[in-house]
């Protein structure tokens, strides 16, 4: 297919211009580069916990910390290293954890009436990313599978690695992404802010027993809990499970409690996972939201706007979708919105978390959608790549 706009297919790999560097040295920098985000990530979360920015304000500050972070190493250094999947994974694995464990004493039956209006949302929003990415792929002149991975709310990472493997343009669907999810992360918390004034509370500094318990048999439970973690998303990994990381930490923690009342002698013992565990997640995933900003993309300013103008959009499908959740259920508004908000899930899910606002009814909705959209992606690359010939073929 004819490219117009000229788009070059970005490596995955970290480029290195005008120095050489030892197996030593490749192995060591990303270790510096991710502890320089996080050091820099905990000055501007506190400052905008000062302004008042709310409980999201740490997902910021390790946004802004990560896009700084790599602009200095490019333009610095010369060093232009891949975003840090890792890290990632290991604050969606927090994150899910957190999540879990505040909902470990809800009752969920009650979720299961929703279930039907969880699955016509996901495929109102499916059918509509599905639109949006043809609409997409004819304005800018890009083939439908890159269209598609671009602006289907997949996750950044999951989305790039495909277009990476069929050898696509893995920068221009990075970009799009990033602008998506940046996007939905930036806007929900200032709506809900905008309309509801007490919805997001001024947040004050954490007292430091909130922020990390001394107590050695939670410390001790902590412990349990993360290798447990570990361990149940490994063997989601090898299972090839939809965002394993995120959702085996979930089980983990709703299951975490309910196994230790089953012992005798810690049938009154509640394990509460510390505040730095949710602080930590949330700034892994700016840090790895706001890499994508700072690398250099290697595409023009045209894909660029096409690019916004999908991500606009995806998110008016949102609201859509947001306004038909809140004829078909008595959910709030709020609710609606971040069970529609097109992604990443681990955010909108710790926004509402951060909101405590319907936790359970957010994550159920996320978690249905992730599963969908990861488990039908097979017979999408399958469809989109068999298009792109027949189209190829007929130019």
């Amino acid at each position: 297919m004819n490219q117009n706009l000229n788009l070059t297919s970005s490596q995955e790999f970290p480029t290195h211009k005008n120095h050489s560097f030892s197996p030593l040295q490749l192995s060591v920098k990303p270790l510096i580069i991710f502890t320089l985000e996080l050091l820099l990530a905990i000055p501007l979360g506190l400052v905008l916990v000062k302004l008042h920015v709310g409980g999201i304000a740490w997902i910021f500050g390790g946004l802004a910390s990560g896009a700084i972070v790599l602009q200095i190493c490019r333009i610095v250094y010369q060093y232009d290293p891949s975003p840090n999947r890792r890290a990632r994974k290991v604050g969606m694995a927090l994150v899910g954890l957190t999540v879990g464990a505040s909902s470990s004493g809800s009752d969920l039956t009650g979720l299961a009436s929703g279930i039907p209006v969880f699955i016509f949302l996901t495929l109102f929003l499916i059918v509509c990313g599905i639109c949006i990415g043809y609409i997409y792929s004819r304005l800018s002149q890009t083939n439908l599978l890159t269209s598609m991975l671009a602006t289907v709310p997949g996750g950044v990472g999951v989305m790039s690695s495909i277009a990476a493997d069929y050898n696509r343009n893995v920068t221009l669907v990075a970009l799009v992404q990033a602008i998506r999810v940046t996007s939905v992360v930036l806007l929900i918390p200032f709506i809900a802010r905008s309309s509801v004034a007490d919805v997001l509370q001024a947040e004050t500094l954490p007292v430091t027993n909130t922020v990390v318990n001394f107590d050695p048999s939670q410390l001790g439970f902590l412990c349990l809990a993360l290798l447990i973690t570990a361990l149940v998303v490994y063997l989601a990994g090898l299972c090839k499970l939809p965002a394993a990381e995120f959702f085996g930490a979930l089980l983990v923690g709703l299951g975490f409690n309910p196994l230790l009342h089953c012992i005798p002698v810690l049938a009154d013992v509640t394990f509460n996972p510390p505040g730095l565990i949710k602080l930590l997640g949330q700034m892994l995933l700016g840090i790895t939201i706001g890499e994508y900003w700072g690398k250099k993309p290697n595409i023009g300013t045209r894909a660029i706007s096409y690019g916004f103008m999908s991500v606009a959009m995806t998110l008016a499908a949102g609201a859509i979708a947001a306004m038909l959740a809140m004829q078909l259920t008595s959910w709030d508004w709020l609710t609606c919105l971040l069970v529609t908000a097109p992604g990443g899930a681990p955010e909108m899910i710790l926004v509402s978390l951060t909101l405590n606002h319907d936790v359970e009814i957010v994550t159920t909705g996320h978690l249905i959608r992730l599963i969908a959209i990861n488990s039908s992606l097979p017979l999408w690359i399958f469809l989109f790549r068999r298009l792109d010939t027949q189209l190829s073929e007929s130019v």
